[in-house]
């Protein structure tokens, strides 16, 4: 199978799931259920947090592991829609445009949006702690994992961090901590999420999560490259928001050639960290290649 159809496939089924998963529109009060499948469902969304959860499942525990982590995967792909919605409010980015179409908040109102995020956060919790419980993985520890990534300490913590270096002159190191929390950490979350469905031991789950981490960054310098070098119809969202938000970005601390040859250092110690996975791991590996040669 091409890996281009192999991804289509994997969106398929878990847009499947994501359906089944959430309230219908038509379930009251009907707006605040419109909104978040608004967002969640728009067709510029790659499903790539939950490809990764399903295919480190796969390289974990072969084809039966994945139907099994399908709900924590759906779980991590509304905690990232959620993060969206938040991100792109007036307070936050102020974004008109996202995933190829008009950001929540100029569809809805921003009150709506704040509500949508928050719903479909809370709706990842459930999702978990519905989901089945492995003898190393009890739902305890599934909710602990996406509470802590979702938290102060990681998602909100590289938010915060954004937000608060606007306009200033960062170094290296803050920017990376930006990233790891706002970017890398739900990614490798989401590979961590298919090793537990896996019942994969310790030392399995550190080297997905090792990848995981390298490969979040990498996506950001990617998406920071692209941010300067495509059109808005490509992207999807609204491009050169970086700049005009005086963002810190890879580009802009290193350039362009120095940020390609950041990502590029970055996904070959993500190869790297798979090693120990030999052939079950190729579609991550597929995955991180793809990752790196993206267009939008």
């Amino acid at each position: 199978m091409l890996f281009s159809a192999y991804l289509a496939a994997q969106r398929q089924r878990i847009d499947r799931a994501l359906d089944r998963a959430l309230p219908k529109e038509t379930r009251k009060p009907a707006t605040i259920h419109r909104a978040m499948r608004y967002s969640l469902f728009a067709n510029g969304a790659k499903r790539l947090r939950p490809i990764l959860c399903l295919a480190a499942a796969e390289a974990c525990g072969g084809a039966r592991a994945v139907s099994e982590a399908l709900p924590l995967a759906c779980a991590v792909e509304c905690i990232h829609t959620y993060s969206l919605i938040h991100d792109d409010l007036p307070a936050m980015d102020n974004d008109d445009f996202r995933r190829g179409q008009p950001t929540c908040h100029k569809v809805f109102g921003e009150g709506l949006a704040v509500l949508a995020g928050d719903a479909l956060l809370t709706h990842a919790f459930e999702l978990v702690a519905r989901a089945r419980a492995w003898p190393r993985y009890d739902t305890r520890a599934l909710l602990h994992e996406l509470a802590v990534t979702s938290g102060s300490l990681k998602l909100i913590a590289g938010q915060v961090a954004d937000l608060e270096g606007e306009g200033k002159a960062i170094d290296l190191a803050q920017l990376r901590f930006i990233h790891e929390g706002k970017t890398a950490a739900l990614l490798t979350t989401s590979l961590r999420f298919g090793a537990m469905s896996a019942n994969a031991d310790a030392t399995t789950l550190r080297t997905l999560t090792t990848f995981g981490r390298a490969l979040g960054v990498a996506f950001q310098v990617i998406d920071d490259i692209l941010d300067v070098t495509q059109t808005t119809e490509k992207l999807g969202k609204s491009a050169g928001k970086d700049v005009a938000a005086q963002k810190a970005t890879y580009p802009a601390l290193l350039g362009l050639d120095g940020a390609r040859a950041e990502a590029k250092r970055l996904t070959a110690r993500a190869h790297a960290a798979l090693r120990p996975l030999g052939a079950r791991a190729e579609k991550l590996r597929a995955l991180a290649e793809h990752l790196l040669q993206r267009e939008n």
